[in-house]
């Protein structure tokens, strides 16, 4: 496969994005970067399978994604899991995904260590690595599943970042990034009682939330 092939690689980001921040976006810049990719979606997830549904409106979580990711070329959000009814779950993502883009195109899901460790709590979950590569990105102290069906999973598909560029899917990469300790949990709880999120969040979403009233009860 040709560089211009490799970089052509599409990693996508999924997440409630509850709400979409500084953290989210300065690792979706440092992923492409890493990877290589020529492009990131984010994929805010209409109805999560494994927690409590949002508070806010999927349509709101991809509102203020558009307003965040503006100017950025090489980000869009992908609004496919919004078009479905009932839980969204990935592997029907990566199939539409994989009908969009063709066969041979490089596809990476992007995802935090916390859910790669719980991925056989998942739909389907031994189908995702026939469509995707995985790039998890690791925190602090993470270590790999030491036993069980998962750690043997995921132990024969490790991967260096160039061999997710070079075949479409069926690699698993473990990448650190910039340390930013931002969490959507603490944006809400700040909001909720009646403190300021800015420079948690981009402006134009931080406008936004105040705009519309969210995250205050």
């Amino acid at each position: 496969m040709s560089e211009s092939q490799a970089a052509n690689a599409l990693a996508v980001f999924g997440g409630t994005f509850n709400p979409v921040h500084l953290g989210h976006l300065r690792s979706a810049i440092e992923l492409l970067e890493h990877l290589p990719a020529s492009e990131l979606r984010f994929m805010p997830c209409s109805l999560p399978p494994h927690r409590e549904p949002p508070g806010i409106s999927a349509r709101q979580r991809a509102a203020m994604i558009e307003l965040a990711i503006a100017g950025e070329p090489r980000f869009s959000c992908d609004t496919r899991e919004l078009e479905r009814a009932g839980p969204s779950y990935t592997i029907d993502s990566l199939d539409s995904l994989r009908q969009e883009i063709g066969g041979q195109r490089s596809l990476i899901l992007v995802m935090g260590c916390d859910a790669l460790l719980g991925l056989d709590r998942w739909h389907r979950w031994q189908e995702l690595l026939e469509h995707c590569h995985i790039a998890a990105i690791a925190r602090p102290g993470w270590e790999w599943p030491r036993d069980g069906e998962l750690a043997a999973y995921l132990e024969s598909r490790e991967s260096k970042a160039p061999e997710l560029t070079a075949r479409p899917a069926g690699g698993v990469h473990i990448t650190s990034l910039r340390p930013l300790e931002i969490s959507a949990t603490e944006i809400r709880r700040l909001l909720q009682s009646g403190r300021s999120a800015r420079y948690l969040v981009p402006d134009a979403v931080h406008t936004y939330i105040h705009q519309h009233r969210l995250y205050t009860q």
